[in-house]
């Protein structure tokens, strides 16, 4: 997906098990972030970074939805663990994960499997025509400093 690409609608159940779509949030900015696995290093600390900053983000009008292939169950302990005030969605079957490409091949104790790349995609609220389009793609995220990063984009945006 590339920037002003329309990012089509879809429904994923979050933590708790309620169905979430992407169109509930058409009249904001959407932060869309996905992630490996939760409960693990690197993902704890981006999803921190975005709990830390939610906030800030809340201020400039931003939602933030954190994605993997998790279950419901994993996804929970992972919100309660760290006390994540987003929703994590759960695409256990890759649906969406496959939809915004990315899935990739990676490299994990010598040997080739596929698995999530992090990836934040920027929604920008919907147009005159009621579609939601694609802001800006941060690809190969560091998850250090990530959501301040996030957060300087939509700030940039917004001053536009």
């Amino acid at each position: 997906m590339h920037e002003r690409d329309v990012v089509e609608d879809f429904t994923l159940q979050d933590q708790d098990g309620r169905e979430v779509s992407l169109s509930e949030y058409a009249t904001k900015p959407v932060v869309l972030f996905f992630y490996p696995r939760a409960d693990t290093p690197g993902c704890t600390i981006e999803a921190c970074g975005f709990r830390d900053s939610f906030e800030t983000l809340k201020a400039a009008g931003a939602v933030v939805l954190g994605i993997s292939r998790d279950t419901v169950k994993a996804q929970k302990k992972f919100q309660e663990k760290y006390a994540l005030p987003y929703p994590l969605l759960a695409d256990a079957d890759e649906v969406i994960c496959n939809r915004f490409g990315v899935i990739k091949p990676k490299s994990m104790y010598g040997k080739l499997v596929k698995g999530i790349e992090r990836t934040t995609f920027v929604i920008a609220p919907a147009d005159a025509e009621g579609k939601q389009r694609l802001l800006h793609v941060f690809e190969k995220v560091k998850p250090e400093g990530h959501a301040e990063e996030v957060l300087r984009l939509l700030e940039q945006a917004r001053a536009r």
